[in-house]
């Protein structure tokens, strides 16, 4: 891959949007009317969300049901069903969050392993150059990856970037430009 940022911005784009086509992830142009609606249509985008933020498919499923439960319970105070989707993607970052917490505690007290999370249907769908992106995004600080898997993936503003992460749009913009310089460097190895 080159060196310039410009090259890496394309090339994660590139692969966030296959895995949105893998996915059949989309904009809804039509308002969802119930939660069970909700659920169809983004419980996949946001397993995938999360599979990208905490490399571990069970721990994602763990992470999109706990959200689901969340939005079930607080599904009366809800202004309309937007409201719904962007409270599930705060709380699966929030959940995401938590759940690295928990596994850094817990890697303290019992000896690291080096067993790949990643499912092999998904690697295998992957160019290459698409593995080395989702690698080296791997190795980024939590904020960097939350930045890029939520811009590049979710196909999200800056603005709702801010909103789900709970940082300023400036600070997720230079989060952004911070995070593909460094997952540059990562690839380029």
């Amino acid at each position: 891959m080159g060196g310039d940022s410009e090259g890496i911005e394309r090339s994660v784009e590139k692969t966030f949007g296959t895995l949105r086509k893998l996915d059949g992830a989309h904009r809804e142009t039509q308002q969802p009317l119930s939660l069970e609606d909700i659920y169809k249509q983004q419980r996949m985008r946001m397993v995938r969300l999360a599979i990208l933020l905490v490399d571990d498919i069970s721990s994602a499923e763990d992470v999109v049901q706990e959200a689901f439960t969340g939005l079930y319970r607080n599904w009366a105070n809800l202004r309309d069903a937007n409201a719904a989707v962007g409270y599930l993607r705060t709380a699966v970052v929030n959940g995401s969050r938590s759940m690295l917490r928990r596994r850094k505690t817990a890697r303290e007290y019992q000896p690291p392993h080096q067993a790949n999370a990643r499912s092999a249907e998904s690697l295998a769908m992957l160019t290459a150059e698409h593995q080395a992106v989702v690698d080296a995004l791997s190795k980024l600080p939590r904020r960097q990856r939350e930045v890029l898997v939520l811009r590049y993936y979710g196909n999200l503003s800056e603005a709702e970037i801010a909103e789900a992460t709970g940082v300023s749009k400036g600070t997720v913009k230079s989060t952004a430009s911070r995070a593909l310089e460094a997952l540059q460097k990562h690839i380029d190895g």
